[in-house]
């Protein structure tokens, strides 16, 4: 019977295997540790194995660039759009976008930072990132009636928080972060939510 794990049985893994041992490479390492033979040896497979399901190392990186924007920015601007019967609700909709890896994967974003002061390209596509993300907090703001320059101002404030957060490794329980978010509410939007508002958010996460 043929073992899946050994490279001379002739499986070469998938797409999706190859791309997730380099995410663990990239979360963990840094991009210098995206290369094809070590991600290999890592899964226990062929060097040419690789090449079935991408062209060349390029590709790969292609690949987990674009994995960031589907696990960083896409869900940051659903959650601008999504459903609020009031502004700080739709606020804590925002917020609660950055506390779930699910929704802001905060490891990928950190090491795509690391990322760009190695890679003009990749620094590039960041700075997209950071204008269509504040395009989309301050599109948000406006639809609740905030002037223009307040909008702008206020989305600074949200996302410049947020990537601090990030950049600084916060290390923070989420009931700590949980405490804080009804005074983070009140600054981004100018108003206070209303108690039924933030138990129905901390429920949403505590149980999880």
């Amino acid at each position: 019977m043929e073992n899946p794990t050994d490279p001379a049985s002739g499986w070469r893994g998938s797409r999706e295997v190859w791309l997730d041992a380099a995410y663990q490479a990239l979360v963990s390492e840094g991009v210098d540790a995206v290369r094809i033979l070590s991600l290999a040896e890592g899964l226990r497979l062929s060097r040419t194995s690789f090449y079935w399901f991408f062209k060349d190392r390029a590709a790969l990186l292609a690949a987990l660039a674009d994995m960031w924007e589907s696990r960083t920015t896409r869900p940051l601007a659903a959650a601008t759009r999504a459903y609020a019967e009031t502004e700080t609700e739709a606020m804590l909709n925002v917020i609660g976008c950055f506390l779930r890896p699910e929704t802001f994967d905060a490891r990928l974003e950190f090491a795509m930072r690391g990322w760009g002061l190695k890679d003009p390209a990749i620094l590039a596509r960041i700075a997209t990132a950071d204008a269509d993300r504040l395009a989309a907090l301050t599109a948000m703001l406006l639809r609740w009636g905030h002037p223009a320059e307040d909008a702008d101002v206020r989305a600074r404030t949200i996302y410049l928080v947020q990537i601090g957060y990030i950049s600084m490794q916060a290390d923070e329980t989420l009931e700590t972060r949980l405490a804080r978010i009804p005074k983070y509410v009140e600054i981004y939007t100018g108003r206070p939510p209303e108690a039924p508002e933030i138990a129905r958010f901390r429920a949403r996460y505590l149980a999880g």
